[in-house]
């Protein structure tokens, strides 16, 4: 008997349709389980979005929780001589500045030239030994009679990191010289040069400043800088003091003329800027929490959301790190401010935003720095708005916090959803094979049947016809 490869055919019966009406009535049954992953995927990505807003905000927090924004200064200098820098605790002012000599590194230059670079000095093996003052340890470097040629001892100095450089100096007609240089300024950083082992190195480059013999010269002389500051005379190895004035660096480039002014002013600009980059990271957060929990009314009587809800629309976690945002706008570390609205900072009640007065706020980081700092930073431990938020917000972005946990409690589900949907799954394909099963035993039995009727059907026609 012939196989039934097409459902129906042996039977007549449209049993293909039956079975792709039983297999869709069976697969209904996953929508409920599909909904709920959609649903909770939804949830773990927009865990992932607050998670990035929260830290997009911590940055702009982390730049506006330090103190030396709001004692900020800016320096300005009546000549290219000098340059200045403070830092936060900078007392505003104005200073005389004279300068008269920069500090200069000491350099050494050998008497006696060479014909090339590359013929040995020295007959024997020897050491150098290079001593600077300021209280530096001798540095000894050793040189091989075959490695004591000019290059050789240039490269052996340099790369013995003695303090020093060593070049090679052309001075003309086939002649070269050996120059060495301190790599630091100031009388106390000036060399003296031994060698031991072989004499005509020592003599070569062999220098003392007490000996009235010596290979080399001093073609640089060390020498400090010297200034004066409001008629103060100071004298300093380097050219960059930072110990003369308190909380004030200056750098010497080049001699004056007499006196010149360094202007110390407060410099608002700093905290201004980091104050409206918090104020707008913090409206950026908003419009995140916004987007978040939207929420789109639908008809009574109506059982289902509308699609485009938030996927944490009533989301308890983060409605608490809203909430708890919003109490530490009045977390106030002043004395004498207590409100953001007293320098500017007002809250829009319907929005939660943020927006600044520009003016307000300029002239409460004018007047009243130290307040708006102690406002805002408090003392860096458990009082001031950012301090507040810092300590939080690193709370609830760490490993252990709310979004972690929440993040695993959503990611917990979906594992138990994917699980229920393969099991319920894998029984609808067996029931479905099953059904499919039992439809071709039936449309091989119909067909069979159906066989059977005609050959006696045409049995009986033929008896029939016989006894005509």
């Amino acid at each position: 008997m012939a196989s039934i490869s097409t459902l129906g055919v042996g039977s007549g019966l449209d049993l293909s349709s039956i079975l792709d009406s039983l297999t869709a009535a069976e697969k209904s049954t996953l929508t409920p389980i599909s909904t709920q992953q959609s649903s909770y995927t939804a949830k773990l990505s927009a865990y992932g979005t607050l998670k990035s807003a929260l830290v997009a905000f911590q940055t702009a927090n982390t730049a506006l929780n330090k103190a030396d924004l709001f004692t900020a200064t800016t320096t300005t200098s009546s000549a290219d001589a000098f340059s200045a820098t403070t830092t936060g605790n900078a007392i505003a002012g104005k200073y005389n500045i004279s300068v008269t000599q920069l500090a200069q590194a000491q350099t050494l230059t050998t008497l006696n030239a060479q014909s090339d670079t590359k013929t040995a000095i020295a007959s024997s093996d020897s050491s150098i030994t290079i001593q600077q003052g300021g209280g530096k340890d001798p540095v000894k470097i050793d040189i091989s009679a075959a490695n004591s040629s000019l290059s050789g001892i240039r490269d052996a100095i340099n790369k013995a990191d003695a303090g020093v450089s060593a070049s090679i100096i052309n001075v003309g007609n086939g002649q070269y010289r050996l120059s060495i240089t301190s790599k630091d300024t100031g009388v106390d950083n000036a060399m003296s040069i031994s060698v031991s082992g072989d004499s005509a190195l020592q003599n070569f480059m062999g220098y003392n400043p007490a000996s009235a013999t010596n290979g080399m010269e001093e073609s640089v002389t060390a020498q400090n800088a010297k200034l004066t500051v409001n008629n103060v005379a100071i004298e300093n190895s380097s050219n960059t003091i930072s110990d003369a004035l308190e909380d004030i660096t200056l750098t010497l480039n080049d001699v004056t003329t007499g006196n010149q002014t360094l202007t110390i002013s407060k410099d608002t600009s700093k905290a201004e800027s980091a104050i409206n980059d918090w104020v707008n990271a913090y409206n950026s957060l908003q419009d995140t929490f916004a987007s978040l929990t939207k929420y789109t009314a639908v008809d009574a009587g109506t059982d289902s959301q509308d699609t485009s809800n938030g996927a944490l629309l009533g989301d308890s976690t983060l409605r608490t790190i809203q909430t708890q945002l919003k109490g530490m706008l009045t977390n106030s570390g002043s004395a004498t401010l207590k409100t953001l609205s007293q320098i500017g900072i007002t809250s829009d009640a319907s929005t939660g935003k943020l927006s600044v007065d520009s003016t307000k706020l300029e002239n409460a980081l004018t007047t009243n720095s130290a307040g708006v700092k102690d406002m805002i930073v408090g003392d860096g431990k458990t009082s001031g708005i950012t301090t507040s938020m810092s300590t939080n917000l690193t709370s609830w972005l760490s490993s252990t916090g709310i979004i972690q946990a929440a993040t695993d409690g959503v990611s917990k589900t979906l594992n138990n959803l994917t699980q229920q949907y393969n099991a319920a799954s894998d029984r609808i394909d067996t029931m479905v094979a099953r059904y499919k099963a039992q439809f071709t035993q039936l449309d091989v039995m119909m067909n069979s049947l159906n066989s059977t009727s005609s050959y006696l059907t045409q049995q009986f026609d033929t008896s029939s016809s016989s006894k005509s």
